[in-house]
């Protein structure tokens, strides 16, 4: 009987990669104007995993011209988040999802543990930050040593003064720190609850502070692909939630966000940014990822609407009073590309135009046919506001037979100014800086 279900999930696999394919370009899912056409509803949906295979020994990603690439760090477990301090030491998220039972019954919640199993996301959370410090400015950190431990699905971070902000997948938690600690070993205390449970389907929950440090902002990812589960399960998810840090209020700061990760402040508009996946299961062009700034009281649409005020037809009952207030986004990303970092470059050692503008990690899809994401993104920014086509600058994380070597998450500045991105995958922090 276990030989027989082992062979009817493969089997339900195969078929599931079958399925439909893009009819345009990903080109035309990105930008301020992407093309929305109709929905593509197949009886199963288009699963087209890249399995995670590692780098091979010497093997490393592919920079844009004029860039070379580095391992900054390397031998870590699953590194999902980056943080920069004030001294140039790096933290690093060390994570993946913890047990959420509920998320995992019935046909279809199988099929989507086994896909996350094989796109490299099925090992169990290491759950703690890791320091990285490169003392000699070699661009190699020469020390990694363990930071904080015993954590719960860690994944966000942001220092205050002398407090630092840990988002757990369940709670936000804060920890003293000085400069130049290379380990706390306080026990944290809880600032806030975050939603968590036995579903938690989105369970990556991002932390940032503002410019007075008065407040944060904390990101909750839905708990569904569109409200399946009941939107009673939804209640503070597919948002960005405002925490006052010295009592734990939380309240609702924008909505309708299927699934935020990425929070940066845009330094000329002084605006919240942040990066979104969105929903899954009507074909391989819908719906773009997208990144957009955020308004307070702002409602983005999901699961009502996307990109604006386009109903999905499969959310029922509907609100049209709420599709009618859905905020179309600021900027497409290309569907399915799974965006997760985000990060507004105010180094001086890249190059001028990269000034202001905002560096994304793609993680990459499961759901598309062809593949999309898998790398590193830069979208020029002028006033504020997105101001041209997105650049690849870090890609060849796809062998040419459709593995994944690796998979960007987090992207941010070392002290020099160099890129570094979070490769959860290749269990690598890899740095992009000028060639010499």
């Amino acid at each position: 009987m276990l030989v027989i279900r082992r062979i009817s999930w493969a089997a339900a696999i195969v078929l599931l990669a079958g399925c439909e394919q893009a009819t345009l370009p990903l080109k035309a899912g990105t930008g301020p104007e992407p093309t929305l056409p109709p929905p593509n509803h197949t009886l199963l949906p288009t699963v087209h995993i890249a399995p995670a295979k590692g780098w091979p020994d010497g093997g490393k990603p592919t920079p844009a011209a004029g860039l070379a690439v580095n391992a900054y760090a390397s031998g870590l477990d699953h590194p999902r988040w980056l943080y920069t301090l004030p001294n140039g030491d790096v933290l690093v998220a060390e994570t993946n999802a913890p047990a959420k039972p509920e998320d995992s019954k019935g046909i279809k919640g199988k099929i989507m543990k086994m896909v996350m199993k094989r796109a490299g996301a099925g090992t169990p959370s290491a759950n703690r930050i890791t320091l990285l410090r490169d003392a000699d400015g070699d661009g190699v950190a020469e020390l990694k040593t363990v930071f904080l431990e015993g954590l719960n699905s860690p994944f966000g971070m942001s220092l205050v003064g002398n407090t630092l902000y840990v988002a757990n997948t369940d709670a936000i938690m804060r920890f003293p720190y000085k400069a130049g600690d290379t380990r706390i070993s306080e026990a944290g205390v809880k600032v806030a609850d975050l939603p968590a449970g036995p579903l938690n389907h989105h369970w990556t929950k991002n932390v940032i502070a503002s410019r007075d440090g008065r407040k944060l902002y904390a990101t909750s990812g839905s708990n569904s692909n569109v409200g399946e589960n009941g939107m009673e399960a939804e209640e503070n998810r597919a948002a960005i939630l405002e925490i006052d840090p010295a009592s734990g209020k939380t309240t609702l700061f924008a909505s309708g966000l299927r699934n935020p990760n990425g929070m940066a402040w845009q330094p000329q508009s002084g605006a919240l940014w942040t990066v979104v996946n969105e929903r899954d299961e009507i074909g391989s062009d819908l719906v773009p990822d997208y990144m957009t700034s955020v308004k307070e009281g702002g409602f983005y649409g999901w699961p009502y609407s996307y990109y604006g005020q386009t109903v999905d037809a499969r959310v029922k009952p509907q609100r049209p009073d709420l599709v009618s207030k859905a905020i179309k986004p600021d900027y497409a990303l290309g569907p399915h590309t799974a965006s997760l970092g985000l990060m507004f470059y105010q180094g001086d050692l890249l190059p001028r135009r990269y000034q202001n503008g905002a560096f994304v990690g793609q993680h990459g899809s499961w759901n598309r046919k062809p593949r999309s994401g898998y790398k590193v993104i830069f979208v020029p920014f002028n006033k504020g506001m997105p101001a041209g086509e997105p650049e690849d600058v870090l890609t060849g994380f796809l062998s040419e037979e459709g593995d994944a070597l690796g998979r960007p998450v987090g992207v941010a500045s070392d002290k020099s100014g160099a890129l570094l991105v979070a490769d959860d995958v290749g269990n690598v922090i890899w740095r992009v800086a000028p060639a010499k």
